[in-house]
């Protein structure tokens, strides 16, 4: 981008402000508007408890329970046990005591740099393959509220896997991120599919700059660009690469990207193979990125001291692996402040978030102007493929002509490209019904009640109370694949996540909530998640009233009586 395209793209209008609300909470509980005279405790060193609540037209609950200490001192156990074992395992393998399935370097070759760190290779020989049977289950349905699962079983300790022949039926989906429920194999979307394939075919074959560019495309991005509320969109076939290759194209040597501890894979790698300089934040911390964005100004380039040519934030709408959402009117405050440009990836939140469906800028009722570069994916609520960068009408024109991924990449799919369109217009309403305000309004109460259900039961989970992505705090290591195993016999697929994808001690199951998924579903899924929290003893958090000093229980005792009165 030049540099006066993209000073034009600043907007210095200031924020709408309401009045002050109240901030509460306990430890790690973020809170705006709660209820005054609660009891506080004491903040760990790592909250981030917004301290601008007047930015804000809705409460903003986020939880993030910490760790009890017993638990993490048995996690940190757990580990010490494994890999201690690890190493024993290893000195049998290096003996012939053991059978080695580890691919091995050729004795010709022992001289080599090895092609992977030595913990890492321990680490998967030794963890993730005791573990491994819970991941890449293959499918053989739509990987709707239910879907099929193709059995298989391991001779040889997860190495390898054989298939028995059978298959799992109905098995709840809790895993797939089909917020809206358009993975569907009948219905509006699917029959549109079919009519774009018959007519289009499947695939392209060229690029768009090419003659890869059809009409379907171009009512796309116009389709998006008036969902979204912005002067012009693109859209391209992979959702990675829609991070991966346009932020190399927006910023370079000498600028200044303020990336998120927590961002996703893809906004990493763009923004290294972007060439800037790259400084982390700690997670939906405005004082940690404040000071970041004051340091850069005073500061300026290493060395040199002169000013960074761009200064790029670049934040998430819904963090996948915590269910947090960010603090987004008051990241746009500082961005304003401080002149800086807004990178804003709605992968997770577009068509979950927002009274309409429009992502976190709908949520919190913001300006889509405020927001430089709005970025999203097809993959989860529109049930297709493919991701999005909508903005100013200079901005997109620049990324036409510079991006990697718009000028070599192969041109969306006609088929996936009309599955977006007919859900999105489902979503807005322009198809005549009232069914897309249905499914978000049906999202929005199971994601209620589901995170309402499990903290009942006595489970720790993070994350906003508006967010359908729920992680269910796991900890230990041996309890990863005790879960994911135990939750399939009771036939619900989940996804289990552990070290190094979260950290050490940080392990969890994550759901993903959909307006597919009934009550019965629902309600199907607690129970299999309180039979095995009470058999692997996961029921970690306590109640509030053992949170709140004997002077707070009293006066809400007293309070109730009252009120029953």
């Amino acid at each position: 981008m030049t540099e006066s395209s993209a000073n034009k793209l600043l907007n210095g209008d200031a924020c709408h402000r309401i009045s002050n609300g109240r901030k509460n909470g306990f430890v790690k509980n973020h809170c705006l508007f709660q209820e005054p005279r609660k009891y506080r405790r004491p903040r760990g060193k790592n909250q981030n408890v917004p301290y601008n609540a007047s930015l804000y037209k809705k409460p903003f609950l986020e939880s993030f329970e910490e760790t009890p200490l017993l638990v993490a001192v048995l996690t940190y156990m757990g580990y010490g046990i494994l890999t201690v074992f690890g190493y024993l395992r290893d000195f049998l393998r290096h003996w012939s005591i053991e059978k080695c399935n580890v691919a091995r370097e050729r004795e010709e070759q022992k001289e080599f740099v090895p092609l992977y760190q030595d913990f890492e290779n321990f680490y998967t020989r030794n963890l993730y393959m005791r573990i491994r049977d819970n991941w890449n289950r293959p499918i053989c349905s739509v990987p709707g509220a239910k879907m099929d699962l193709v059995e298989r079983v391991s001779p040889d300790y997860n190495w390898t896997f054989e298939h028995t022949g059978r298959v799992v039926k109905d098995v709840i989906n809790m895993g797939s991120y089909n917020y809206l429920g358009f993975a569907e194999k009948t219905g509006a979307c699917a029959d549109a599919a079919v009519e774009a394939t018959q007519k289009y075919g499947a695939g392209v074959g060229s690029t768009r700059c090419e003659i890869g560019n059809l009409d379907i495309h171009e009512e796309l991005e116009e389709l998006v660009a008036r969902f979204l509320g912005v002067e012009s969109s693109m859209a391209f076939g992979m959702g990675f690469a829609t991070n991966s290759m346009n932020i190399p194209a927006l910023t370079g040597k000498g600028c200044l990207i303020l990336s998120d501890e927590l961002n996703h894979a893809s906004l990493v790698l763009g923004a290294r193979l972007s060439g800037s300089t790259i400084r982390v934040f700690k997670h939906n911390n405005m004082q940690s990125l404040e000071k970041l964005l004051r340091d850069a100004i005073v500061h300026g380039q290493p060395r040199t001291h002169r000013p960074w040519k761009k200064i790029l934030i670049v934040v998430e709408g819904i963090y996948s692996m915590e269910g947090s959402v960010v603090r987004l009117p008051e990241v746009i405050a500082l961005k304003k402040r401080y002149k800086a440009y807004l990178y804003l990836d709605e992968a997770h939140s577009i068509g979950a978030l927002g009274p309409n469906g429009r992502g976190v800028v709908d949520y919190f009722g913001l300006d889509p102007k405020d927001v430089d570069i709005m970025m999203g994916t097809f993959t989860k609520s529109f049930g297709a493929a493919g991701g999005y960068i909508g903005g100013k009408k200079e901005l997109i024109d620049y990324l036409r002509c510079h991006s990697h991924s718009a000028l070599y990449a192969t041109s969306m799919s006609p088929p996936v490209a009309q599955q977006i369109i007919t859900s999105m217009k489902i979503i807005t309403g322009e198809d005549g019904t009232t069914l897309g305000a249905d499914r978000l309004r049906q999202l929005s109460e199971n994601t209620t009640y589901f995170r309402r259900r499990l903290r009942e039961m006595g489970f720790i989970i993070y994350g906003n109370d508006d967010s359908p992505v729920v992680p269910l705090m796991l900890y230990m290591p041996a309890k990863i694949g005790a879960f994911g195993r135990e939750m399939l016999r009771r036939n619900i697929g989940t996804v289990v996540v552990g070290f190094p994808a979260t950290p050490i001690i940080e392990s969890r199951a994550r759901f993903c909530v959909s307006a597919a998924h009934t009550r019965e579903m629902l309600d199907t899924a607690l129970g299999a998640i309180s039979e095995v929290g009470d058999l692997l003893q996961l029921k970690y958090s306590r109640r509030e009233e053992e949170l709140l000093p004997p002077s707070s229980l009293g006066w809400r005792r007293e309070e109730e009586s009252v009120l029953r009165d």
